[in-house]
């Protein structure tokens, strides 16, 4: 097992970072990298871990019973009823009230947001602090919200993990207290609800937080720092303009042809940037008749790179793209950056002996190298300042955001990597609270991996140049 371990991390090391650009630029911060793994011992951690526990055993017993039982069929219900982003009534009082009648008190609307929540158990004990973030948002669908992501099961099953823990911890009088977070709104910016929760001081006090999502894989990341889906700038331009007939449309000035334009030049400027950038957009309002000069349109960008130093100058011309469009059409542009995510770290003492558990309870489609690093959640504002995992047992045989991973998850395949993850999730949270010497090297593995984030930007800033482009002769 530990030379399986150590011979996977080693692999993960040569790729750690997603583009050849990143690895040769942190070279150097890699090589610290491999030698911090080296010495938290992470392979020998999942030895040790792997090792039978009756007490753990209890633990995730429970925490199966409570997903056959009823949870399993709350996350069918929540599926076959959608709710967006922000609009996750019905979800929210459905898991809500299951905490309620399992020792949790509620606390509704945190950092301001009406669909966030946070749930204590009643019989807390001091630390550690065990988080569970727990998601209920559907995505938004031409033919309407739909649960393409599986968020449907995502609060089901931390919820059977985090009941699981704080009943063996109140029955053993053991130090530690279980919170769970419901976040809303994950498919959603703005507002970035994981950022607000985190500014507002939710998650303070957490020594660790898991989370699961769906896949179509059993995997984990390398330890490092990274995102799941690129550093993200979500960006609306909306361009004003002026009415006229469009039987005299020189009296105007054509806000559609403006956006119209915005495309274009992106699509112009695409051909000077690195093959990596992500530019993603929609025209989210592009005049009221055809026989009106539009006199208003917006459009909503998500401008992606794989690291936030690249991303400014992804960025820089997306936003000189809108500018010119709207120079060129006499028109005038307003450019709103309502939201980001960033990269957030990942830790092998804690993904390895997640990953360990999740084959132990019969995770199918194994992945047996990890993939790139990337923090448990998606904003990048959590996983870098609070260590933790994302679980992510096979859930489905398609793709994520897809209709056939919505009816998968009232699948059997999506049933079972769900128990899985729940088994795995508590698992690892009781390794965690019972075991003071992993904590220990948890926080000497996150604290170490943090430090070395500054270094990697600052060597990316020195190869991602701009080319100096002299004045017209």
């Amino acid at each position: 097992m530990r030379l399986l371990v150590l011979a996977a991390l080693v692999t993960a090391g040569l790729f750690a970072q997603e583009t050849p650009t990143e690895r040769e630029a942190a070279r150097d911060v890699l090589k610290k990298m491999g030698e911090l793994e080296k010495s938290v011992d992470v392979s020998g951690w999942v030895t040790r871990l792997s090792a039978a526990n009756p007490a753990r055993d209890q633990v995730t017993a429970r925490a199966k019973q409570l997903m056959d039982s009823e949870l399993l069929a709350m996350g069918d219900d929540i599926t076959k009823h959608p709710e967006i982003g922000f609009a996750e009534k019905r979800s929210v009082e459905v898991l809500t009230e299951y905490l309620k009648r399992h020792g949790f008190e509620i606390t509704m609307g945190v950092a301001s947001l009406a669909t966030a929540f946070v749930g204590r158990y009643k019989g807390n004990n001091g630390a550690p602090v065990l988080g569970v973030i727990l998601e209920y948002d559907a995505l938004r669908g031409t033919q309407g919200a739909f649960h393409g992501d599986q968020h449907s099961t995502q609060g089901p099953i931390g919820m059977a993990a985090a009941i699981a823990m704080a009943e063996y911890l109140e029955r053993s009088h053991a130090p530690g207290s279980v919170v769970v977070y419901g976040t809303p709104g994950e498919e959603m910016m703005p507002p970035v609800a994981k950022t607000d929760m985190f500014k507002a001081g939710v998650f303070n006090g957490a020594d660790i937080i898991v989370r699961s999502h769906s896949t179509s894989a059993s995997s984990r990341p390398a330890p490092g720092f990274g995102t799941c889906c690129l550093n993200i700038d979500g960006v609306k331009y909306t361009f004003s303009g002026a009415p006229a007939h469009q039987m005299t449309p020189w009296a105007g000035r054509n806000a559609l042809e403006a956006v119209i334009h915005l495309f274009n030049n992106i699509d112009a400027a695409r051909t000077t940037m690195r093959p990596e950038a992500r530019i993603q957009g929609v025209i989210t309002e592009g005049g009221a008749a055809p026989n009106v000069v539009p006199d208003r349109t917006a459009a909503d960008f998500y401008i992606r790179y794989p690291d936030a130093i690249y991303l400014a100058q992804v960025r820089e011309a997306v936003d000189n793209a809108a500018r010119a469009a709207a120079l060129a059409t006499g028109t005038k542009v307003k450019i709103d950056n309502y939201g980001q995510l960033r990269d957030g770290v990942s830790v092998g003492t804690l993904d390895e002996v997640g990953f360990a558990h999740m084959k132990r309870f019969g995770a199918t489609q194994i992945a047996d190298a990890p993939g790139k690093p990337q923090g448990y959640e998606e904003t990048g504002t959590v996983s870098s300042a609070i260590p933790g995992m994302g679980f992510s047992a096979r859930t489905s045989t398609a793709a994520n955001h897809t209709y056939e991973m919505e009816t998968d998850a009232l699948a059997e395949v999506g049933h079972q990597g769900f128990v899985v993850d729940a088994q795995a999730m508590a698992a690892l949270l009781f390794d965690f609270a019972t075991h003071a010497d992993y904590r220990a090297a948890v926080k000497k593995e996150f604290e170490g991996i943090k430090a070395l984030f500054g270094e990697y930007q600052e060597a990316l800033k020195k190869v991602y140049t701009v080319p100096r482009v002299p004045d017209p002769r």
